[in-house]
């Protein structure tokens, strides 16, 4: 039987996740969350956000922002 290991992992509260992502608003955090850009995890009756959700949002950030930067670099060669 395989254990579930998401079971294990760090939970944010909105506001700490909306100041880890550098102080956007909690209302941003709810607004992503309705877009799928967040994973919404239930606690009780507290919404909380997973560690590997706010990892994985960070990351597409950092990839979208690698390709605006090869595409502006790439129109300025030209």
């Amino acid at each position: 039987m395989a254990k579930d290991t998401r079971a294990l992992e760090t939970l944010y509260s909105v506001a700490d996740a909306a100041r880890m992502l550098g102080g956007v608003s909690k209302f941003t955090i709810y607004a992503w969350m309705s877009r799928g850009l967040l994973e919404r995890t239930r606690v009780g009756g507290r919404v909380m956000v997973r560690e590997s959700s706010l990892l994985k949002l960070l990351d597409q950030g950092s990839q979208q922002e690698a390709a605006r930067r090869k595409k502006g670099v790439s129109n300025a060669s030209k």
